[in-house]
């Protein structure tokens, strides 16, 4: 029988284990990827028990409370606690969302892990490398692009237009759709992904927009769009409630009608 293994530095390894509650009896043990970039050892898990009533309600807050009051070694990205900026996006019990509205008792488990953004490579612990999709997203040119002079006050469009891309719109670029695809995760070198293809569809249904033909053209490639196979991870996984999947299905009707 074929033996499969993983390189020995990728491996993860138990981390340290921390008690941190003082004893509370509303406490919460979190299990949380650690690994540095400094140092050659292995990524690890660290257990940390708290007590959640010296913190807020969200898993935000618990991750602030363990950075501010026990391990200040602990790297991650947040800004807004609000679910607007999206940069504290992460996987949170095997789904990826923002950790700034998920609430600790909601979770309703024993033990919370934390992970980063899975398939994407680690800056440090639960920081995701983003270059690379913030590249992506310059590839589609995501700014309004018109021909006609530039008015003299706004350019105006019908309610009916808005609502086209008010969905799209709502996209905070968080990348939980696009790293819980699997298409992206064999393929994110070509393959634009779920998030950069909702930007994309915001401009290309843009009624104050001119450049829908370049904008499709952009897209007709094996990989950039055709990569998705509408299994809907994307959509399920969105924390914003938002549906990639039927903008790139929508995407995929305009290359059609495009070509008749």
């Amino acid at each position: 029988m074929a033996k499969f293994t993983l390189p020995d530095n990728s491996k993860i390894k138990k981390g340290s284990n921390i008690d941190a509650s003082n004893g509370s009896n509303n406490k919460k043990t979190f299990k949380i990827y650690r690994w540095s970039p400094d140092d050659d050892d292995n990524p690890r898990t660290d257990t940390i028990t708290i007590d959640t009533d010296q913190c807020g309600p969200m898993v935000l807050d618990a991750i602030n409370y363990i950075k501010n009051s026990v391990d200040t070694t602990l790297s991650y990205r947040r800004s807004c606690r609000e679910g607007i900026c999206g940069s504290c996006a992460m996987n949170i019990n095997g789904t990826n969302t923002l950790a700034c509205i998920t609430s600790i008792e909601e979770l309703d488990s024993e033990n919370i892990s934390i992970y980063p953004l899975p398939h994407m490579p680690v800056v440090k612990d639960l920081v995701p490398d983003l270059n690379h999709t913030y590249e992506q997203l310059a590839s589609i040119q995501p700014w309004l692009q018109s021909d006609t002079p530039n008015p003299k006050r706004e350019r105006l469009q019908s309610p009916e237009e808005q609502e086209l891309i008010d969905e799209a719109s709502k996209c905070i670029l968080c990348f939980c759709c696009s790293t819980a695809c699997p298409s992206y995760w064999w393929n994110s070198d070509q393959f634009l992904g779920p998030a950069i293809l909702l930007q994309a569809y915001r401009w290309l249904m843009d009624s104050r927009d001119d450049a829908k033909a370049k904008r499709l053209e952009n897209l007709e490639d094996p990989f950039r769009l055709y990569r998705c196979h509408t299994i809907m991870n994307c959509t399920n996984t969105c924390p914003k409630g938002l549906n990639p999947a039927k903008a790139i299905a929508e995407i995929k009707k305009q290359m059609v009608a495009r070509e008749h």
